[in-house]
């Protein structure tokens, strides 16, 4: 069975229901099932987002951290100017999936999937294929 790895990109303070919604939306264009997701990866600055720590605790899977310096390193089809002014990075949800799946644009499935919430809030997904060993 494939597995996945998600990249995830978030406002502060989104809600939980607006994450799980982003990724229903993204694995709906896919037509890929939630059962592959092996875990989720995005950057330090979010680790103390209690919607992410929510979401990765409720579905047992492993949160990955990497810092801007990190994700800036990957090479990503989509830099946003935005996310570098704030972030640090040209990039989190892409680069944080392929960090985490060891992997590079080759095993991207879905770029980064933008999803505003019915809280108003901003959740950005990506979907990478781990490469089993």
């Amino acid at each position: 069975m494939i597995q996945l790895m998600l990249g995830m990109g978030c406002d502060r303070h989104t809600s939980l229901a607006t994450l799980e919604a982003a990724i229903k939306e993204t694995l709906a264009l896919t037509g890929l099932n939630a059962e592959a997701i092996c875990g989720m990866a995005t950057i330090d600055k979010k680790s103390d987002e209690s919607s992410l720590l929510q979401l990765a605790e409720k579905n047992n899977w492993p949160l990955h951290f990497f810092n801007a310096q990190q994700l800036a390193q990957v090479d990503v089809p989509n830099p946003s100017d935005v996310v570098m002014k704030y972030m640090g990075t040209p990039a989190v949800a892409e680069a944080a999936a392929m960090l985490a799946a060891k992997t590079d644009m080759r095993d991207l499935i879905i770029e980064k999937h933008k999803h505003l919430g019915s809280d108003g809030k901003n959740a950005t997904v990506s979907i990478v294929r781990i490469k089993n060993e």
